[in-house]
Parts: C-alpha cells; structure tokens; sequence
C-alpha cells in the first residue's frame, strides 16, 4: 500500500485528520488523535476500494 502524509488537526471537539495527495474528498475525525488516525486510514481504504486505482495520484513516499 502506498503511504500518504497524514495531516492531523486538534479542534474544540476532537481531532480532524485528512491524507495529502489523493483525489477527492477523504477525511476522518475522532475524540482522540489516535481514533482520528484509525478513521481517516479506513476511509482511505473505502475510498480506494470505491473509486478505484485512479485516486491515487500525488506524492509516493514509500
């Protein structure tokens, strides 16, 4: 699997995460930094798997 950069925000909330490079929309939120990381990486798979391949543009870092 290809490897993003993972950008994650704290806010009054929780926490906001979001990957750099993908085309379209994919975002994750939890209570804790750790919850927000683990949604994001199962949006991005559910991404992947819908969209398909084509997504994957931008940076390859690994």
């Amino acid at each position: 699997m290809r490897q993003y950069k993972i950008i994650v925000e704290k806010h009054p909330d929780g926490y906001v995460a979001y990957p750099l490079g993908l085309k379209g929309v994919v975002v994750g939120e939890g209570d804790t930094y750790e919850e927000a990381l683990s949604d994001v990486k199962s949006a991005i798979r559910f991404h992947i798997d819908t969209f398909g391949p084509e997504v994957l543009g931008g940076q390859f870092l690994g």
